[in-house]
């Protein structure tokens, strides 16, 4: 007869498909160690165990800044903009020409997040930031579509700027074929020619769209705000820069990692390629400076920006391991500096702390 010993001891098939099973669980759990940010192999919906930190940190602070355009009191915009003698002519073209970009700019912005970046980013810490990011986009439509309604212009012009004037239309059509890159249903990563298109495509986003082309709507409008004209608007666009500016530091962080996990992607010719880019989007968003402001105003001109535009350019370059393209170039709007740096205690437009956040500690990095 059998003891109990001899009937409850697993076979040694039992015991084989045992280790097998804890095997397979094993390979399943995520390890750091899997993780990359493109090409990855490592399950995209297991957040956890975290590679990149950065990431992470950039999503709670992105969350921490959060905001929405009708918390803003726009009663003395509309009283300044209904006056004929509030504005110059000259100062109402530049908010004109302000909103025909930025209206459509940030929802071309968030078609190429949730249509074309997301599905090509592998690190699940960096999708979690690319949904805040795409939400951060829709605010800012919202808050453009705020600001039109709030003044009584006219929708038609504003919304299809990007179709009817040539300096914005240029800048568009730029970023289009990077939009459509992305966007294609038939575009995978896994080879050298695609992964460098990635990159690139990710490049020309942080550093050119979000990290140049808003600058010069940026200074003007918040140069406005100094002289305590629009400053409802100006308050919306200087929470704009903020998350604009937290938008391309995430996507330079993204991009240096990429690097990092694909030198092999950092070629000469590539770096080259991204040089004209870059030197093409200088051009294109001084031609905007030009066409924007034809006359000096608010104490600025069109030629300051062209060092301004290069001293931002010089930056981004930096930013990747690029060489500088404009040695020399230097800043001429120093208070912007003052206006990017909400860390002061400093109600700016003295309208409302523009510190405001929903919790935690605000941040640029």
């Amino acid at each position: 007869m059998l003891t109990f010993e001899e009937v409850a001891a697993p076979s040694a098939a039992d015991r084989a498909l045992a280790e097998a099973a804890a095997r397979h669980i094993e390979t399943r759990r995520v390890r750091v160690e899997d993780k990359l940010i493109i090409n990855g192999k490592a399950d995209v919906n297991q957040l956890v165990p975290f590679k990149y930190n950065w990431a992470w940190d950039k999503y709670l602070a992105g969350c921490a800044n959060h905001w929405m355009p009708q918390e803003v009191n726009m009663q003395r915009d509309i009283e300044l903009w209904k006056n004929p003698n509030g504005l110059t002519d000259d100062e109402r073209l530049i908010v004109i020409r302000n909103l025909g970009f930025f209206s459509t700019a940030d929802s071309l912005a968030a078609n190429n997040i949730v249509l074309g970046t997301y599905r090509h980013i592998t690190a699940p810490e960096c999708r979690q930031y690319l949904l805040r990011q795409a939400f951060d986009e829709a605010i800012h439509t919202h808050a453009y579509q705020y600001i039109v309604e709030s003044l009584g212009l006219d929708e038609g012009e504003i919304f299809n700027a990007y179709h009817e004037i040539k300096s914005i239309a240029e800048k568009d059509a730029f970023l289009m074929p990077f939009i459509d890159t992305l966007t294609n249903p038939q575009f995978k990563t896994g080879s050298v020619e695609n992964d460098q298109k990635l990159l690139k495509s990710l490049i020309v986003f942080a550093c050119i769209m979000e990290g140049l082309f808003f600058y010069v709507g940026f200074v003007q409008i918040l140069a406005l705000g100094r002289q305590n004209k629009l400053v409802g608007a100006s308050e919306q666009y200087q929470y704009i820069l903020r998350d604009e500016s937290m938008h391309c530091n995430f996507g330079i962080d993204m991009i240096n990692t990429i690097k990092l996990e694909n030198p092999h992607l950092w070629t000469p010719e590539f770096r080259q390629e991204i040089s004209g880019l870059i030197r093409r989007a200088v051009d294109l968003e001084y031609a905007y400076a030009e066409d924007t402001m034809p006359r000096g105003v608010l104490g600025l001109n069109a030629l300051m920006f062209k060092e301004y535009l290069r001293f931002i350019a010089n930056r981004r370059c930096q930013q990747i391991g690029l060489d500088l393209l404009f040695p020399g170039a230097d800043n001429p709007f120093p208070w912007m500096s003052e206006v990017i740096d909400l860390k002061k205690e400093k109600n700016f437009f003295e309208t409302r702390v523009t510190e405001y956040q929903t919790g935690g500690t605000l941040s640029w990095d």
